[in-house]
């Protein structure tokens, strides 16, 4: 939503690759061993099966791939907080952004994208340090995540430029964060 705001601005100046990652996961209290991947099913945990249907509207090619990508996301965190784990919802989404849905549906049922979101996961955590979403990756490695509001559409460029300007090659930077309170008094 944001980062779409972006990308229609910057265009191909601008590459986005998006990652899975699990929050899921990250937050378990069952231990080291413990993957949610390999514990729970696509149903039964929080959001594997978006994180799946990620993956199968990726084989459709990057345009399908980002509309519903969009579509999720915007009807999770701007619509009805359609959940994430419950097929009705998802296969709505990618019939609505014009997916093959029959491929689709079947594509879901494929282990080998189960494999690449825990593959993702792993990456985000082993490599980069990832603890939560968003964490961006920048082309240098460096990495960076950032709690935020989603920013006004007339600020959507600016402030994403700015956080661009500030973390992608400061690796001194280590953490800003906003005192408790105020945030997030005044921000939305």
């Amino acid at each position: 939503m944001w980062l779409h705001r972006v990308k229609q601005v910057l265009g191909d100046d601008l590459d986005i690759t998006w990652k899975n990652f699990s929050l899921e996961q990250i937050n378990s209290k069952e231990g080291g061993d413990w993957k949610v991947w390999e514990q729970k099913g696509l149903h039964e945990a929080r959001a594997l099966l978006a994180s799946v249907a990620g993956e199968a509207a990726k084989r459709q090619g990057d345009e399908a791939f980002d509309k519903f990508h969009l579509a999720l996301l915007t009807a999770r965190h701007a619509g009805d907080r359609a959940p994430l784990n419950e097929d009705d919802p998802i296969i709505k989404i990618a019939e609505e952004s014009g997916l093959d849905v029959a491929q689709f549906k079947k594509d879901l049922e494929d282990p080998a994208l189960l494999e690449i979101v825990a593959k993702d996961h792993e990456e985000a955590v082993g490599t980069h340090g990832a603890f939560g979403t968003p964490t961006f990756i920048f082309e240098n490695g460096q990495s960076s995540y950032i709690k935020t509001f989603i920013p006004p559409e007339e600020e959507s460029l600016e402030a994403f430029e700015h956080f661009i300007g500030l973390m992608s090659k400061r690796s001194y930077i280590g953490e800003v964060k906003r005192p408790q309170p105020p945030w997030p008094k005044g921000a939305v």
